[in-house]
């Protein structure tokens, strides 16, 4: 599917910000920054790759933050406070 029928069908795009602990520190984290067309709020494209990345990567999670914004959506009208002329 196309990026332009994902949006038509309400797809989002949705940024998450992972942190993870490495694994040979695991005091420390790291950030991974993830993006995709996702159907909010169940965001099963990401869904699917958290569970991917539980069961075939060795960092844990910490946490997973989201950030989703439609793409189409219906223009804001503002009108002009000034009009300037030149001759």
């Amino acid at each position: 599917m196309t990026e332009f029928a994902k949006m038509l069908k309400d797809y989002r795009l949705t940024t998450a910000e992972i942190l993870y602990h490495l694994p040979d520190h695991p005091g420390l984290l790291q950030s991974y920054i993830w993006q995709d067309y996702d159907l909010a709020p169940r965001f099963p494209v990401l869904h699917k790759f958290l569970d991917f990345w539980r069961s075939s990567l060795d960092g844990p999670l910490f946490s997973v933050t989201v950030g989703s914004t439609e793409l189409i959506a219906p223009q804001r009208v503002r009108f002009a406070d000034t009009v300037l002329r030149l001759h």
